[in-house]
This record gives structure tokens, sequence and C-alpha cells, in this order.
């Protein structure tokens, strides 16, 4: 931001800024674009008024003289035909000048960028966005072509409060005042197409319909001047002329929302209206919620939950400085906004209220870190989304299943991060996954429906991971087990490889890997195809012994193997030892990866290998073939220029 100016010919007092780069463009997007859902702004200037009410509550739990003898806290709402402004104001925690520059000249909140580049995707937003990165009072420029904020920070002097004035075009100015009242007052002056017609919001019954819509659960009563009915008075009694009347504004103020915290009633007394547009108004999602769950809990900590799922992933969901968390209160006072200690790590994406009795009133972050108390609360989150999801997943009721389906489209891949993550719900959540295989290709295979359609005599449940679901479904690893009809589950997101480390077996079946180590079929392979197998290894020993030596440092070993029935060959690592998607995947990470060789196996019934016996160019085709399973198997090359000049002189000789 440039340094502040004096305005030119103005109160010498009164300093003018330039908007962060960031805000102008999005002031830019929001007078340009936003206009397809103007009523927003309602919403967002009602929900700062209700934080900075929460702020200066949750201050004078330990200074009470903030509240200046004024500790009835509520939001106001005033509208003037003539002025032609909507004024939004409240009794909270205000602000002084620095505070004022601060807050609405910048935006401080990490994720700004992915916010401006989502919003600029298209000519027509409906404002869905507004909110999520902390950029809601900008909403009000959508209406406006002039807001003024004057405010005044709780326990400040009179003298130091501050006058805000923005156009939206690029500056605003700041000015001391003198203000009697802490908190702030929000002066939207309202363009031409705002303050008639069908999108005039001079129409205090338009306001107060947008008011119970976005925030009737809003626990502060939200006033506005009542009106009421007064008729004409007729002076001559002989005068046959009908007594008519209007609606007079009075200077009685009256509160138009319940102003009781949703999460507080019982949910049998809660419509799925009121529960939907409780969650549009904390997640600024106006999709509205897949799903929620809403209990009250006892037991040694006593809390109550209101958590929802969203239907789509946030724009953020992978991003690092992500902010996450529900909204903390502690017996009704607003606490935190993103108390991240509530929820683990791969339930990120989940937004709601939580309100304990039993945390103290002036808890911090650093003490929830701490807090035996906020453990049990975070486990019982847990819990209780995971038993939600399940209720979904095993539902015989087609639209939970969709909801199921939706939901793992979006986040499954967030939720096996919990295998390595949650040790208590490791089966809770192995329960819920769904996998394509080698006879199906919709995520729909769980481990328990596997475990249904196994082979008799299979002890183990067998999986291979892949880039995506052709490469798996192509990979040679899986010829042994497509001549013997043996399903495999085919796991091709990046996190899979890492998730199986912390999933060892499922309901006391072993998972096993079929790209890693020997395969062992068991009672699943006749003694006559072993037999052959030893005589294969035996009659093929020295082209595997002149392969070793042809690729040196490159292979750990080179084996016979008894997985291939089309291929050549291909490449196995051990057991625990990385594979080559998971080493490119930590490569790109700029993480440093301890070297892994593979395993070479050949097919000892392939054309290819048994022309290498007595091949002129067995070097470079040994090459070739080991390249050419590298390939296969999702890894890269690390000269194609060689492997390419090798290949062409084959062809050509």
């Amino acid at each position: 931001m440039s340094e502040a100016t004096q305005a030119e010919g103005l109160n010498p007092e009164l300093k003018k800024h330039t908007f962060e780069a960031e805000v102008a463009q999005l002031l830019h997007l929001v007078t340009h674009s936003l206009y397809s859902n103007a009523d927003i702004f309602v919403r967002e200037l009602v929900s700062n008024a209700s934080d900075a009410c929460d702020k200066l509550r949750f201050e004078a739990t330990n200074d009470d003289s903030l509240y200046e003898d004024d500790g009835e806290l509520k939001i106001r709402i005033a509208v003037d035909e003539q002025a032609k402004t909507i004024t939004f104001t409240d009794n909270g925690i205000g602000m002084n000048e620095a505070d004022a520059i601060e807050n609405l000249g910048t935006i401080a909140k990490s994720g700004t960028k992915a916010f401006l580049d989502k919003l600029s995707e298209s000519q027509k937003q409906d404002g869905q966005l507004i909110g999520q990165f902390g950029v809601g009072f900008y909403s009000g420029f959508i209406v406006a072509d002039t807001i003024s904020v004057e405010s005044r920070k709780a326990g400040e002097p009179a003298d130091k409060g501050v006058r805000w004035v923005s156009d939206g075009t690029g500056s605003f100015t700041v000015e001391p005042i003198t203000k009697d009242t802490r908190g702030t007052a929000i002066t939207l002056h309202l363009k031409e197409e705002y303050s008639e017609g069908e999108d005039n919001y001079l129409d205090r019954s338009k306001i107060k319909r947008l008011v119970n819509k976005y925030s009737d659960h809003i626990s502060l009563p939200i006033q506005m001047r009542k009106e009421v009915w007064q008729e004409d008075v007729v002076d001559d009694e002989n005068d046959d002329t009908p007594a008519g009347g209007e609606m007079v504004l009075t200077d009685e103020w009256e509160t138009i929302n319940k102003a009781s915290a949703l999460w507080t009633r019982s949910s049998s007394e809660i419509e799925d209206d009121e529960y939907v547009d409780f969650y549009k108004n904390i997640s600024y999602d106006m999709d509205g919620p897949l799903t929620w769950t809403h209990n009250r809990v006892e037991g040694r900590v006593q809390y109550t939950q209101l958590l929802y799922i969203p239907k789509k992933a946030p724009v953020d969901l992978y991003t690092r400085e992500q902010q996450h968390g529900l909204k903390l209160y502690v017996k009704r006072v607003f606490i935190m906004d993103e108390a991240e200690q509530l929820l683990p790590m791969y339930l990120r994406f989940v937004k709601g209220v939580i309100d304990s009795a039993d945390l103290p009133l002036n808890v911090s972050r650093e003490l929830l870190q701490e807090s035996r108390d906020v453990k049990s609360i975070r486990d019982g989150n847990a819990r209780r989304i995971l038993t939600l999801l399940a209720s979904l997943a095993n539902s015989e009721d087609s639209d939970k299943q969709e909801k199921f389906a939706q939901f793992y489209a979006e986040f499954g891949d967030v939720i096996k991060e919990g295998l390595g993550e949650d040790a208590g719900n490791k089966e809770r959540i192995a329960k819920l996954l769904r996998y394509a295989t080698s006879t199906q290709d919709g995520l729909e295979t769980s481990f328990e429906d596997y475990k249904g359609r196994m082979k008799e005599g299979q002890k183990a449940i067998y999986y291979l991971t892949a880039d995506n679901l052709a490469a798996a479904k192509n990979s040679p690893q899986l010829e042994l087990f497509k001549k013997k009809g043996i399903e495999v589950i085919l796991m091709t997101s990046r996190v899979d490889e890492w998730a199986m480390n912390f999933l060892t077996s499922f309901d006391d079946t072993p998972l096993q890997n079929i790209a890693k180590g020997a395969v062992d079929l068991g009672d699943l392979q006749d003694e006559a195809e072993k037999a052959e197998a030893e005589k294969a290894e035996e009659t093929l020993k020295p082209v595997v012994d002149k392969l070793k030596a042809a690729l040196g440092e490159r292979a750990k070993d080179v084996k016979v193997s008894t997985r291939l029935v089309d291929s050549p060959a291909c490449l196995v690592v051990g057991e625990g030892e990385l594979s080559p998607q998971m080493i490119q995947m930590l490569q790109q990470m700029g993480q440093d990866v301890p070297a892994s060789k593979p395993t070479l196996e050949v097919n000892p019934d392939h054309p290819l290998i048994k022309k290498l016996e007595s091949s002129e160019q067995f070097d470079d085709l040994a090459q070739v073939i080991f390249d050419q399973a590298l390939l296969a198997d999702g890894g890269q090359l690390e000269d194609p220029a060689a492997y390419l000049k090798r290949v062409n002189e084959l062809l050509m000789r």
C-alpha cells in the first residue's frame, strides 16, 4: 500500500490511501462481475457485525469495562429513502484508525490469489465465494457506489474514532472523528439501479426477508425500526371519502430474527432449510451441504456439535496455508473462527460449530493444543463424521448411496490420509474406501465387497498401485491374475501407495501388493506350475547371469518370473521398498529419496527373452527390455535419448 497523502483541498486530518493491489483487483471484479446475486451483501455485513460483537464478548471476559455500561450487544439496520442509504450498525469491538486501514484496505488472509483466480473464471458469478477468504465487506460495492464507515474501538476515548470512505475505485480516505459510542456503522450509498424497481434495497420488507433467509440463526438481536399502520384522519364527519392510511416509521426498534443460536436448539425443532441456511452462512458455500449431524454429547466432556460435509471440495483443499477448523464457542461465547485442533487433518473439509460447556472462556490456541478435553472433542468429532459417512455408505436407500458416491468423488483421497494419521479409527476409515478392480472400473468396490468375491483358497487381498486406471489394467503384473481369474484391486490415486503402508490387513486378511516381493498364490497355484517354474529357472540361468552383468547397477537382481504371461519382463521391488511411482512423487515434492533398485523379472516363454541368448546385440537389448519394463511400471527414463537411440539401432538391424 502506498503512503498516506493529505486529500487535496479537504480537512488537513483527512488522509488518502491506495488500496493494496489485490484489493483493487478484487473490487474491479466485484463491481463488474458479481451481479447475479447482489443480496449477499446483507448476509456479509450482518455476519461481520456479529463477528465484531463476538470479539467484544470474548475480550470482555478478561476486561468487562470494554462494555462501557452497554452490555446488550445488538445489530441495527437503518434505511434512509431520502438519502438512498442503508446503514448497518453494531456495538461490538469497533476499530481505530490503524485497524480500519489494515482491515478495510488489505486482504491479510492467505489464499487470496486462489480466490481471485476462481472469481475470474466466469464473467457472471453468483457470489458463493465472497466471504470465503475474509473479503465479505467488499460485497457492499456490488450495490453501493460509495461506502462510509464510522467506528470507535471499545475502551478507547470518544475522540479516537475514525471515518473511512471509498468509492471502490482504487483508494480510500480516513480521518479522525469523535464517536460517543463504541462499535461500527457501515453506510452504503446505493447505486441508482439498486434504489428503485425490483432491485430496490430501500424496501424495508425486502431487507427483512433477506435477514430471515441468511441471518436468522445469528444469536444477537438484529433490529430495524418498527413500522405501524396509521389511518388518515377525517376532519369532516359528513365527508364520504373512504378513509385511507399508510405505514409510518416509529422510533421503536424491533428484533427481526429469532436471535437464538441454531445449534442450541433441539434438532427436532429445526427445519432442514434452517440447517442449510446456517451452513451457507458459516461456509460461504451457496451450494448447500451434502449432509450434516447435530448432537449434544454428554460424558466427561460436555459439548454440542453441529458438523457439515460439503458437496464440493474447496479450491484450497490441498493448499498448505489452507485455513480449516470449526467455529468454537464456550457456553455460547464465541472464541475463535477456525479451531483446527477440533478436527484431525484428514477431516479438514468439515465445517461446523462446537459449543463446549467445559473449556475455559479465555482458552487460547496454545491451550487448545495441549488440552485433554480438546483431544476428547476432536476424537468425538472424528468418530461422529466417520459414523455419518458409514451410514451413507451402508444404506440401502439409493439417495444416500448417491450422496456417498458424491462425497467419495470429492474427498476420497483426503479420507485415505487418515490411515496414517488416525490409528484409532483406521478400521473405520478402511471400511469407507472404494476402488476399481481388474473386473470393475467404477470406484465401487470396498475391501468387504472384495472379500466376498475371493476365490476359494485365496488367502490375501491382492492390489496394485498405478498412475491411472488404464496403466493399472494393462500392467504386466496383472497377467497371471487375469489368467487364473483372480480379482485385483486397482489403486490409482497418488496417495494410495503411501496410505497402504499403514494398512497391512483388513478383517484379519492380509493385503498384498502384487508388484512387490514374490508372488505366492498358495493353493491357487498347482504343483505342476511350480515344477515348471523351477525348470525354467534352471534352463534360463545363463541368460539371467548375463543380464545381471549387462544391467550392472541398474537392477538389484534378475530373476525368472512366475507372474508374467504376455509381457517379456517387469520390475519388482521388495516388500517395504519404494515403487518407481512413489520415488517419482517424492522427488517432485523436493524430498531426498534413498537409493532403491528394482529386480527385473523375465518371462521365460516370451520370444524376446528366448532371442536374447543368441543375440549379438545382447547388451543393447537388455537395456531396452529394462527401460520398457520401467515405462510399463509408470517410471521415468533417466536418459530417454539413449533409449531411443538403442531402439532405432535395433530396428534398423
